[in-house]
């Protein structure tokens, strides 16, 4: 697998040199890259990085079950601290003319270099993960129902919670983590309304440093602990390794989020503490959209991962989840119930 660790400045310059050679009559971006496609696949990740233990890292072991089932030769993109649209679309622009079929965008940052770079490679599926907003011919929006497992994660922390206080770190304050805050909130207070939630997050747009900073991951939990949390739900990528660090640390309960962290190899010394995880099933998509152009039929549009289709769900990888029976059958029911309409689970605190 190839993976470029960032894009330089003279990648910059470079492209500033085609894009001269395509005025001056050259070979457009259009008649670039792939043809057809299907053997070659490149992932962009998000702030964070390969080794996010999270986000990232579920995106990739999609890319690598690619390269495993499919035989397609994978590449791999690293963002750059403080990047802006310019270094995504530059990013994006390389990996589409080195011939990869699809190029997916792992995250919602890449919505605006994907409407830039989209229409210069018509031949060429563009995945972007979490975002709906931009949509094109030969652009996959890979969505998930977050807020739905989400409220799987509050039934099971209002449940086993003893303080009757319990935590949300987001990464940054974004419509798509606020989607994670509202399911979990809802969750909890729908199972019992007595137990306190503690909502933070770590930053702010435009600094989306909360994904990638472990050590404000970690402050923000001590501060939870510090308030009798003991059940510390944490959606912030990178960052949310160092609130499990110290809820673990204070014997308390965490909750962890896209991959199954009980199972992540960074997380092994924290692991016994991670009493579930809110999964997206991000390799599936990953994977299949992949697929669907080795196979020649390209998904396209919307496609929409939630409770019903397991693209979302708790894990059940820690034994001492797995045994809580009454906290399982409690969750179980809650899944049925959402799935069959008879709860409707807000996308917004």
């Amino acid at each position: 697998m190839r993976r470029i660790t960032r894009i330089t400045t003279v990648g910059i310059a470079s492209a500033a040199l085609a894009l001269s050679a395509t005025a001056c009559g050259g070979k457009s971006s259009s008649d670039a890259g792939s043809d057809g496609g299907g053997d070659k696949a490149a992932i962009a990740y998000d702030i964070g990085g390969r080794g996010d233990q999270s986000f990232n890292d579920a995106a990739y072991a999609g890319l690598a079950k690619a390269e495993k089932d499919l035989d397609v030769q994978g590449s791999e993109a690293e963002p750059s601290e403080g990047e802006g649209d310019a270094d995504k679309v530059q990013r994006l622009t390389e990996l589409a003319r080195s011939g990869n079929n699809p190029v997916i965008g792992v995250g919602f940052a890449y919505a605006p270099a994907i409407k830039k770079v989209a229409p210069k490679f018509p031949k060429t599926t563009f995945g972007i993960i979490d975002d709906a907003s931009v949509t094109g011919d030969n652009i996959a929006n890979i969505v998930f129902n977050e807020e739905q497992g989400s409220y799987l994660a509050g039934v099971a922390a209002a449940k086993v919670t003893k303080s009757k206080t319990v935590g949300f770190i987001g990464g940054v304050e974004t419509p798509l983590i606020k989607k994670f805050e509202a399911g979990f909130v809802q969750g909890v207070k729908d199972t019992d309304a007595s137990v306190n939630v503690l909502p933070q997050y770590l930053t702010q747009p435009p600094d989306f440093g909360g994904f990638s900073k472990p050590d404000l991951g970690k402050a923000a939990a001590q501060g939870q602990l510090d308030k009798k949390a003991d059940v510390v739900y944490s959606a912030a990528g990178l960052a949310g390794s160092g609130a499990i660090e110290a809820v673990s640390n204070a014997g308390k309960w965490n909750i962890g989020v896209d991959s199954d962290q009980y199972k992540q190899e960074g997380l092994a010394p924290y692991k016994k503490s991670i009493l579930t995880s809110v999964t997206k099933d991000i390799e599936d998509a990953v994977f299949n959209l992949i697929k669907s152009v080795k196979d020649d039929k390209p998904q396209t549009g919307e496609i929409r991962y939630g409770l019903d289709k397991n693209g979302v769900a708790l894990s059940l990888s820690n034994p001492a989840f797995a045994d809580m029976k009454d906290v399982i059958a409690a969750v179980d029911q809650a899944k049925q119930d959402i799935i069959d309409g008879k709860i409707k689970v807000k996308t917004a605190p």
